[in-house]
């Protein structure tokens, strides 16, 4: 080999070498730097080092995952603010994946590609959460505004009406369907700050349009008025002239059913003192039974029946129970089932 040639193979070694170290400098003085393409949640961080990037990050990463939630129904809303959530970010991981990414490949590719204006088409995952337990509290909050069992419709009675109350359908807020709505929007920096709650609607089992074919049949007895009102479908059909008990034998004030019925009844005579010999007695039908024609009782020996004495229509004369005439009480009993509620007020 020439002399010639031996001084060129020198300066040949020579310039790779000097080309190797500038490569090996130039790319140690870039290892922290993040490469042009890099992206971390669709944010460029291209061309940053690890402090640029970091501010970079905060600002446009994981601020914009810390924002209040506003959950809509109807006219109300509820918010549950930024603070609450305790939003999670591991910055750090983030620029470690992006310098790592950047780092892929040998030596002369990287600075290859750094010299030649080449990138890294890689986007990081970003690395935010925030605490369930704030939600998951926020929802049963709203749920507790909102649910609602339904109310069935039913009457209202006095001694002069039945007033019907108006049945109301419940609400049922759907907590796992808008948990899911909200972390959708919470994992998504571009997502909405409201959403809307979906609410299932309750319908009671006894509504306003049925409740009068639940009542087919009601009676009402107004002392102080000694009028007793039958009222089919809450409809006022017929109000008879009544006797109720004396003082000191008051007809029970209160809402009772109809729980038997007789016709031409045996009585049972209490065994108390007003009954004097006959207390304890039991008197068959006949001309001796104050009890004419009808009987429907409905609490502790207290009914309603006939009478032949009807100077005391219109009077508190008995000993409890409530008196009819009985042409008219005949007429009741044909068309009251037991189990006929009575309110007597």
């Amino acid at each position: 080999m020439g002399r010639k040639v031996k001084i060129g193979l020198v300066f040949a070694v020579a310039a790779c070498l000097l080309l190797a170290g500038g490569a090996y400098a130039y790319d140690t003085v870039t290892k922290d730097t993040i490469a042009d393409g890099v992206t971390v949640g669709g944010v460029d961080v291209g061309g940053l080092d690890e402090t640029e990037a970091y501010r970079v990050l905060k600002r446009e990463v994981v601020e914009p995952y810390a924002r209040s939630i506003t959950v809509t129904h109807g006219d109300e809303e509820f918010t549950l603010a930024a603070d609450k959530l305790e939003i999670r970010a591991d910055i750090d991981g983030m620029i470690d994946e992006a310098l790592s990414a950047s780092q892929d490949g040998g030596i002369p590719s990287r600075v290859w590609r750094n010299v030649t204006g080449g990138t890294v088409d890689m986007d990081v995952e970003p690395r935010v959460g925030y605490a369930q337990g704030p939600v998951k509290e926020f929802v049963g909050e709203i749920a507790g505004e909102i649910d609602r069992e339904p109310r069935n419709a039913s009457v209202e009675p006095s001694p002069q009406s039945v007033d019907p109350i108006t049945s109301q359908a419940g609400m049922k807020l759907r907590r796992d369907e808008l948990r899911s709505k909200i972390d959708a929007e919470l994992q998504n920096p571009d997502g909405a700050s409201k959403v809307k709650a979906t609410v299932d609607e309750l319908e009671p089992e006894v509504t306003t349009e049925s409740l009068a074919a639940n009542y087919p049949h009601f009676i009402t007895v107004d002392r102080a008025g000694f009028k007793l009102r039958h009222y089919e479908n809450l409809e006022l059909r017929k109000t008879y002239d009544v006797a109720i008990g004396a003082i000191g034998f008051e007809t029970p004030a209160g809402q009772y059913h109809i729980t038997n019925k007789q016709v031409n009844p045996t009585w049972y005579v209490p065994d108390r003192e007003w009954a004097g010999d006959l207390a304890g007695e039991v008197i068959p039908p006949g001309p001796d039974n104050p009890l004419k024609a009808r009987w429907m009782g409905f609490y502790d020996g207290a009914g309603i029946h006939g009478t032949d004495e009807e100077s005391s229509i219109g009077t508190a004369a008995s000993h409890g129970c409530v008196r009819m005439r009985v042409t008219e009480v005949k007429e009741l009993y044909d068309v009251i089932p037991d189990g006929t509620p009575i309110y007597i007020g």
